[in-house]
């Protein structure tokens, strides 16, 4: 059960309701997922839609990189929203089923390709120790260079905040799922 209630123009910030309207729009008001609690605070909403849409749509790496490490991050924040709503996309954009579905389920990881093995040990030596050692570090820049290496950073971050706020937040899945859910 959610513990916010659903947002709505008159329980966000007095100075914030203009830029609710405008984000809203005619459509409706997220009511699964981050977006559900970030437009609470609309001028929050604003500024992380416009990191997540540079991410998504401008970054350097491609789909298979980026899905990759949302996923690695889902499963190291246990977030079952993200792994729904990246599973599927990620199987789309190049990343083999095997390696999904033993991420999901916690496996050993076994004959990765170079560029996944960089950001599954990027991703999970981060996580599990809060370091990264120069070698993992090492791999993943000649993977994806200055650039790359620094917005696969910014990606796991910025799906660290996202899981933060749907954990914490305890928002609700789509009821219509395709994805197992992980294993927690």
């Amino acid at each position: 059960m959610p513990r916010l209630p659903l947002a709505s123009r008159d329980n966000v910030p007095e100075n914030q309701r203009d830029l609710f309207d405008t984000l809203v729009g005619d459509g409706e008001v997220p009511s699964r997922g981050p977006g559900s609690v970030y437009i609470h605070v609309p001028e929050a909403a604003q500024r992380l839609t416009s990191l997540n849409n540079y991410l998504r749509r401008d970054s350097s790496l491609p789909d298979k990189i980026l899905e990759l490490a949302m996923l690695v991050t889902a499963r190291e924040f246990d977030c079952q929203h993200i792994w729904n709503a990246h599973a599927a996309s990620a199987r789309a954009a190049g990343v083999p089923d095997e390696l999904v579905d033993a991420l999901r389920e916690g496996e050993e990881l076994i004959d990765l390709a170079p560029d996944e093995e960089a950001v599954v040990n990027y991703g999970q030596e981060f996580y599990r120790t809060h370091h990264v050692s120069r070698g993992a570090w090492q791999a993943a820049y000649e993977q994806f260079g200055k650039q790359g290496i620094i917005e696969l950073t910014i990606v796991m971050g910025n799906y660290a905040l996202l899981a933060f706020c749907i954990n914490s937040f305890d928002t609700e899945l789509p009821p219509d799922r395709d994805e197992k859910l992980l294993p927690i």
